[in-house]
């Protein structure tokens, strides 16, 4: 059962119920700032952090998928790091996109491994170091913002516009995993994702670089205008998805959110081919999911594919330049 976050979460003011619970909060903070006191492996490569400090997505997966690229593009070797969240094996460990599921290694890095060599494990410092014994010229984590294992020399803030920081306070008074200014202390960039609601751009400090982007389905989106189409999502929030359909001229007749990181059941597939046998109706997902379906089933289904959109076309290069400064 997927569990919803409060809705005093995303309060603009401190009400009664985080009021309560912010002692517990302030405990999760004092353990947070005690395990990142611990230092890291110093990686012989650059180290750029793809991370956050809300609970739900915030576009760190497609923004690591966009900042890989263009280092390869630029001549360089990236492997990605992943946690490997909701996979079965611990690692650390290389994902063979291959021949590993899902299941194995979790959704992301199966996602990530198409793009770049990609490992799993918890320990960061330990994968890193079999990440360059296996020729990488620099090393881009998805996630791990939090996890000390590894020194950054990039530390990216992803912060979804739409909902910011929410009532700004540690979980569970709030949907912070640590307070906002020990995060920013650490963090040399702040990209927003989506619509800044909050703010953020003019508001946060001026010691940071601060850029914004966009999610924009890829342009497979083109051969759904028009038609009848059922969209289903498993991911942080769901309903950015359906959103972005309908940004795109798509207006699905339904749409079906699943749990960040859900395992397909055979009675989930059953429902979605129900779905899809009615008269003229397509199912619709996110690459993400995909990968987690039958591929007998995941033939039947249309993926969109998500990029990002820079509002400012040179701020990608400008991160870049960060983890290799120009002689």
């Amino acid at each position: 059962m997927k569990l919803q976050a409060p809705r005093f979460w995303s309060a603009p003011r401190i009400g009664p119920a985080a009021f309560l619970l912010r002692p517990f909060g302030t405990i999760a903070t004092r353990l947070t700032r005690r395990r990142l006191k611990k230092s890291g492996f110093q990686a012989p490569v650059p180290v750029l952090c793809c991370g956050n400090i809300t609970v739900g997505g915030t576009g760190k997966t497609p923004l690591t998928l966009d900042l890989v690229q263009r280092l390869t593009e630029r001549g360089h070797h990236p492997h990605i790091l992943s946690r490997g969240h909701g996979g079965r094996e611990r690692g650390p460990l290389e994902v063979n996109p291959g021949r590993a599921s899902a299941r194995d290694v979790g959704d992301e890095p199966l996602l990530l491994a198409r793009a770049a060599p990609t490992w799993i494990g918890s320990d960061r410092g330990q994968t890193a170091r079999l990440a360059v014994g296996q020729g990488a010229d620099c090393i881009v984590m998805d996630d791990g913002f939090q996890n000390p294992s590894l020194h950054k020399d990039v530390s990216i803030l992803v912060v979804d516009g739409s909902v910011g920081f929410g009532n700004a306070q540690v979980m569970p008074a709030g949907p912070l995993r640590e307070p906002i200014m020990d995060a920013l202390k650490r963090a040399q960039v702040v990209v927003v994702i989506g619509d800044d609601r909050h703010n953020l751009l003019l508001t946060l400090p001026p010691f940071l670089f601060k850029a914004q982007a966009r999610l924009v389905p890829g342009p497979e989106i083109r051969s759904l205008q028009g038609r009848r189409v059922v969209a289903f999502a498993g991911i942080g929030r769901p309903e950015k998805f359906f959103s972005m359909l309908q940004d795109a001229g798509v207006t699905p007749v339904r749409s079906l959110p699943f749990p960040d990181h859900h395992s397909y059941s055979n009675n989930d597939i059953q429902r979605l081919e129900t779905l899809r046998r009615e008269s003229g109706t397509t199912l619709v997902t996110t690459a993400k999911d995909a990968v987690k379906l039958p591929p007998a089933f995941r033939a039947q289904v249309t993926v969109v594919n998500v990029e990002l959109l820079w509002a400012d076309p040179k701020a990608p290069d400008h991160i870049l330049d960060l983890l290799f400064p120009l002689s």
